[in-house]
């Protein structure tokens, strides 16, 4: 049983830990971590959830997320992930910290409800999507994507992916600002 660090509505820690149920069900604040994979063509690595999924199976998706168990940090979590999710063994020096975006959101008419403080990396990696291993449990494809067509679809409100407007607002404005997919990465 997954077990959270439970948080304050300002990220802070309360000093409480809750298994994920619990979290969800309650509505109580929690850290997960978001990382977008960016190759020198400026297209992302996404994946599309797969059926088995809880929240949002078969929607398109960010590279690899996850919540972070009690006890554990950020940056352990987002390597964790990413092996975990897409078999890509990366080191922290792989990873920039882009920004922590707050998300909040509910489920199966209301009865789970997520409140989460996400933190948001950065990874620059060329890698053939062909040569993945992701896991099927979680992932059902994955593909890389422009980063300004993934642009146009988020603002022509594209149902097939998973709604993280206001990340994705900080995503395509953090690019715009560094004017490239890794320069300043």
């Amino acid at each position: 049983m997954e077990f959270f660090d439970v948080l304050d509505d300002k990220g802070q820690l309360t000093g409480e830990l809750k298994n994920r149920e619990e979290v969800h069900r309650l509505g109580l604040w929690h850290r997960t971590v978001h990382v977008w994979i960016v190759n020198g063509q400026r297209e992302l690595l996404i994946q599309k959830r797969s059926a088995q999924m809880q929240f949002c199976p078969n929607l398109w998706d960010i590279s690899s997320a996850g919540h972070i168990e009690a006890g554990h940090s950020s940056i352990d979590t987002a390597i964790k992930e990413v092996e975990e999710e897409l078999g890509l063994k990366l080191s922290e020096s792989d990873f920039k910290h882009i920004f922590t975006v707050v998300q909040q959101f509910e489920w199966n008419d209301g009865i789970l409800k997520n409140n989460e403080y996400n933190d948001v990396y950065l990874v620059k990696k060329d890698l053939n999507v062909n040569e993945l291993k992701f896991d099927p449990v979680e992932v059902a494809e994955v593909k890389l994507i422009g980063i300004e067509e993934l642009e146009n679809k988020i603002k022509n409100k594209d149902e097939s992916f998973v709604n993280h407007d206001a990340e994705y607002e900080e995503l395509f404005k953090y690019f715009k600002k560094t004017g490239s997919a890794g320069e300043n990465c």
